[in-house]
């Protein structure tokens, strides 16, 4: 794999060694400030998808795939480097970017599972400062999950990993796709095998892939028909139902909130705090003494 040449020395920018699990496995996200300066990068397993982030444009060549692009990048443009794609970046004054870095063997999954598309012949086309307010919003939520540390909330990060993946083919696929649309929500006996599983696992650390396995689902569609079954996300209904319990133990016994806490999977007293507060106007001890 080739790796990152910068001129003049600066702090790590794109890097391209394999991602390390920050809360997701086949997900990284990073924010760089660089100053003026440039870079080359070559990311031989793994998709990366910049976002700026920068107040004000920053005057920008960047060349890949045998085409070079001259121009400004201001907050909100996007560029795409497929895997395996050498890119040249050069920045002329200081930079504010996310780096999104997806892997190529993530993505075939998701085509595959969701898409009933042959993963193999997976292909993104390269993109030079372009728009998608969708994909910039994820991006931003990914990184401010992955800012608190992301372990707690692996449902989440499951979620969005999957909407973003999705985007990027629907979009950005060298062959057209269309997403198949599924109505109605879960049959009722589905939805309660899953409700019973959260249930008797609200301690333990849920991923969506756990859920749609379930009922034999792709987790991008289970993740939709659960939201039309129950009103919310599945990592929403998991919360709320920590909460409950929660609530009950507060109620009936006298054990630390620390303990109660962590047993109800919630990563700390402080987590547990914020989203009691979020779900009940109130926190963990005083809902107690009340």
């Amino acid at each position: 794999m080739e790796q990152l040449a910068l001129h003049p020395a600066q702090p790590d920018l794109l890097p391209c060694g394999p991602a390390p699990t920050l809360g997701w496995e086949h997900l990284q996200v990073d924010r760089f400030q660089p100053a003026a300066g440039e870079g080359t990068c070559h990311c031989e397993r793994e998709h990366a998808l910049f976002i700026s982030l920068a107040p004000r444009p920053v005057p920008m060549v960047h060349r890949q795939a045998g085409k070079t692009y001259t121009g400004l990048y201001g907050k909100g443009d996007m560029a795409i480097t497929p895997a395996d794609t050498p890119l040249f970046a050069r920045w002329e004054g200081h930079d504010d970017f996310l780096q999104i870095r997806l892997t190529a063997e993530f993505l075939r999954q998701v085509a595959q599972e969701t898409l009933d598309r042959d993963g193999d012949r997976t292909e993104l086309l390269p993109q030079f400062r372009h728009r998608n307010p969708e994909l910039e919003t994820i991006g931003l939520m990914l990184f401010t999950e992955l800012q608190r540390g992301g372990a707690s909330n692996q449902l989440y990060l499951d979620s969005l990993a999957n909407v973003l993946a999705v985007n990027l083919l629907r979009h950005y696929g060298a062959i057209h796709i269309q997403v198949p649309t599924y109505e109605g929500g879960l049959p009722s006996y589905q939805l309660r095998q899953v409700l019973d599983y959260i249930d008797a696992h609200l301690g333990s650390d849920i991923s969506l892939a756990d859920l749609a396995q379930l009922v034999d689902m792709s987790p991008f569609h289970f993740s939709r028909l659960f939201k039309q079954s129950v009103g919310r996300s599945p990592h929403h209904y998991l919360l709320q139902q920590r909460v409950e319990q929660a609530k009950q133990l507060l109620k009936h016994t006298d054990r630390l909130i620390l303990d109660i806490a962590l047993d109800c999977g919630f990563s700390s007293h402080s987590h547990l705090s914020k989203l009691f507060r979020k779900f009940t106007g109130t926190t963990p001890k005083a809902y107690r003494a009340s």
